[in-house]
């Protein structure tokens, strides 16, 4: 089966909230040294600082699945695309520490909402057989995000810009964002969306735009689905049926973080300095993890579709614990910290093919169409708000102790591991509609 052009203009701008999400979220890591030295922050101000951006994911996330359920997916993301302009430009000109905070907590609010509309949005376009990789486009360009932040951080770095660095390495996001809410203008609603709002001639336009088989028998078939879930009984998330659906979103975001990603990614100059690099190397080592994220991604992706998304799961969570065991050894004992470097890259692969790949993926199809907008928003506020308490922790839990914070994500992986193998179906290559029948909330 093709996909159509159509389909791919829809990924590529749907996602490209995702290249925001990640460029932000990492581009921090090369200004924590300059901002703890401009503004004097301890340890855990400085955690706080980091943190203050993800306190506005989780409202961000929370929230946004209300307006892309009347407004839909599509132009809600057009707000996403404001708040991510504005703080970029705001963090540029901040005025005070203060100021820094808000314009990150209103860049936040654009991570969150696009970590929840986003995915939705390519979910609900995407062809059953190109699903997996489809939405996974999502976490690509989340990495690519990451990447383009460590090399953006590196570049601005050689320029010797002095104590103005910092406003350059968080200002310059204010481009792709111009661009992401220019594009937004350019692409359709989601045709299960308008299905649901009752608008069936655009939705049948938009099936017959995007070439999909049987464009009249989608549309209905997507109707029967909706009418199958009763609109005003049982809409309540917390519904005994929606039971296995919230468990794998409140999991699956929660233990995406409990890999210790974000930490380690917000931190890494720092975590490349305890070791013993210097600024510029570190900001160099920082940029082959970036690589090294972005290649294990593009592979996950290339069989997310015919490996699965649980197996996928269990092979990477697995090498996680050992991964992450090794990397606490090497801290405790403070010895062959020079395979540190190594160590992490095999860790961000093991991640990119696992968590990094599945995580925005299942969250977005164990729902009923109905229920997705709260669905997303729950796995995508389960997911930050555990990154924002373990970045406002781990700066202090690591200057105490170097291991502790990596022993404990190993553990965290062997508990995932368990809960994976028995809980989590596999929903690769099944439609949204059949896979409700599959888990059983229709």
């Amino acid at each position: 089966m093709s996909i159509s052009g159509a389909v791919v203009k829809c990924t590529i701008v749907g996602a490209l909230g995702g290249l925001l999400f990640g460029f932000d979220t990492a581009v921090i890591s090369g200004a924590t040294a300059a901002l703890t030295a401009q503004y004097h922050l301890t340890s855990g101000m400085l955690g706080f600082t980091v943190a203050s951006a993800l306190w506005g994911t989780v409202i961000g996330a929370i929230f946004s699945g209300i307006p892309g359920q009347r407004f839909g997916r599509r132009d809600s993301l057009r707000v996403m695309a404001v708040f991510y302009v504005v703080s970029a430009l705001g963090c540029a000109l901040a005025w005070n520490i203060d100021s820094l905070l808000i314009f990150r907590f209103i860049g936040g609010l654009g991570i969150g909402g696009s970590s929840v509309l986003g995915p939705m949005y390519i979910a609900e376009i995407a062809p059953p057989k190109w699903r997996g990789r489809l939405v996974g486009f999502f976490q690509v360009n989340i990495v690519v995000g990451i990447l383009l932040a460590y090399i953006s951080n590196y570049l601005i770095g050689t320029f010797q810009l002095g104590q103005v660095e910092w406003r350059w390495q968080l200002g310059i996001s204010a481009v792709p964002a111009v661009l992401f809410a220019l594009a937004l203008f350019f692409i359709p609603r989601s045709p299960r969306w308008l299905i649901m709002r009752g608008r069936y001639k655009e939705a049948l336009e938009v099936l017959i735009a995007t070439k999909v088989d049987d464009p009249q028998g989608e549309l209905d078939d997507i109707r029967e689905a909706l009418a199958r879930e009763e609109p005003g009984k049982n809409d309540s998330l917390w519904a005994r049926k929606y039971r296995l659906p919230v468990v794998i979103a409140l999991t699956v975001g929660m233990f995406c973080q409990l890999t210790g990603i974000n930490a380690v990614l917000y931190y890494l100059n720092d975590i490349f300095a305890l070791a013993g690099a210097t600024k510029l190397s570190g900001s160099l080592q920082a940029c082959a993890v970036g690589a090294m994220n972005l290649v294990a991604t593009l592979l996950a992706m290339s069989v997310i579709d015919r490996f699965g998304r649980k197996k996928l799961l269990l092979i990477g969570t697995a090498g996680l614990a050992v991964c992450l065991s090794a990397i606490g050894y090497l801290f405790y004992t403070h010895s062959h910290l020079d395979l540190l470097i190594w160590l992490l890259m095999i860790y961000i692969g093991l991640f990119a093919i696992s968590h990094g790949a599945v995580v925005w993926v299942y969250i977005s199809e164990v729902f009923p169409t109905r229920m997705r907008s709260k669905g997303q928003g729950l796995g995508s506020s389960s997911h930050w708000i555990a990154n924002a308490v373990i970045s406002l922790v781990f700066p202090m839990v690591a200057k105490a102790s170097g291991s502790a914070p990596f022993l404990f994500f190993a553990a965290m992986m062997a508990l995932d591991f368990v809960l994976v193998f028995f809980y989590y179906p596999e929903t690769a290559g099944i439609s949204l509609e059949v896979m409700q029948q599959r888990i059983g909330t229709e």
